[in-house]
């Protein structure tokens, strides 16, 4: 150990930060590698951001995000004080990691998806326990049945984009009936469906969304959990010992006018699952085999062409897309659904190399 990573607690030795998708400065770039939304913000939420900026910055904001929690429980038909806000879905995750799965047995989770559940882990001494997805990469929830501390998946999972139907969810809450089974529900609104009207007959059950997909606020950082009140009690513990103001105010007013303007959000929404089906097919007809998807990206790969180097070919024409160096899916990219004229781009840059 160096000098100066004596100064290190002992807990950060050994501990695999999660690796973002690159934001690189490349004028012209095709930026599709790490699911933003295509479209901007409402332009609601651009004004309400904007009047929020005129005044009020020098106080702090409020700390219960009493009106964004509102505004959220209208949208889905549930009460306020089941919803937690948070700084993104991540740090939500964080703090549910800490709150419901500490209790000395593993968590249960998917080999192949959302690689930040693993870092959590590692952050707070959880034991990862790890379940394969089948041969097609679907997650089979009869496979989840023992003993453990929690349960944790992404529905649609990622980064496969397939999902799971509310008959499975009710399964696996059943099975794990004494343990906080955790959906992480980031891309359900492209196509999947939410178990958020499943929380009052569940007291195990969390729903962790974000604004970051459907309602294009990724840069903006705002995330929710809905359970029943005692779960969203212990969020609220952790939160007011981690830090009580978590959302400033720029954000409050953006995320409560994106839950407001609903025909915005049901447009865009639209737009980016028309452009999935579109470019599913395109794709499919150059011979990619391109995995069910209910979220805004697909997974796919080709028979006859590497994945490594489909995606440096496509970087070379200003196209970024995801490739992952892991286990049983090295040889697929990950791509995000653009507007009609980035995904013809991109069907237009595939051709050439598979033809090539």
């Amino acid at each position: 150990m160096s000098d100066a990573a004596s100064f290190w607690s002992p807990a950060l030795r050994g501990l695999v930060p999660y690796t973002p998708g690159e934001q690189p400065l490349i004028e012209g770039l095709v930026k599709l590698n790490t699911n933003e939304n295509p479209y901007p913000p409402s332009p609601r939420v651009i004004a309400a951001i904007s009047a929020a900026a005129q005044e009020g910055l020098q106080l702090y904001p409020d700390p219960q995000a009493a009106v964004l929690r509102q505004a959220i429980a209208n949208f889905h038909g549930i009460a306020a004080g089941q919803v937690f806000a948070g700084n993104g879905s991540d740090e939500v995750l964080a703090h549910a990691f800490f709150a419901f799965f500490r209790h000395g047995k593993p968590v249960l989770m998917p080999d192949i998806s959302y690689s930040f559940y693993k870092v959590y882990c590692g952050l707070y001494g959880i034991e990862a326990g790890i379940v394969p997805l089948d041969a097609a990469l679907r997650i089979d929830v009869a496979q989840y049945r023992s003993p453990c501390g929690g349960v944790v998946i992404a529905n649609p999972n990622a980064p496969t984009g397939t999902g799971l139907p509310l008959a499975d969810i009710e399964q696996l809450l059943q099975q794990q009936s004494r343990s906080v089974v955790l959906v992480d529900e980031a891309y359900v609104d492209f196509g999947g469906e939410s178990a958020i009207g499943l929380i009052s007959r569940y007291p195990n059950l969390l729903v962790v969304q974000t604004l970051s997909k459907s309602r294009s606020l990724a840069g903006l950082r705002v995330g929710f959990a809905a359970g029943q009140r005692h779960l969203i009690e212990a969020l609220e513990v952790v939160k007011d010992s981690f830090n009580s103001y978590p959302l400033d105010r720029l954000a409050l007013a953006g995320a409560t006018t994106a839950y407001e303007d609903r025909a915005y959000f049901e447009s865009t929404r639209a737009a980016v699952m028309q452009s999935r089906e579109g470019l599913s097919r395109d794709l499919s007809g150059l011979g990619f085999e391109v995995l069910p998807s209910q979220a805004n990206f697909l997974m796919v790969c080709h028979p006859a062409h590497d994945a490594a180097a489909l995606a440096a070919g496509l970087r070379e024409q200003r196209i970024l897309v995801r490739h992952f160096r892991l286990p049983r899916i090295e040889q697929y990219l990950r791509i995000s659904v653009g507007t009609p004229a980035q995904c013809a781009a991109l069907v237009q840059a595939c051709r050439a190399l598979v033809s090539g």
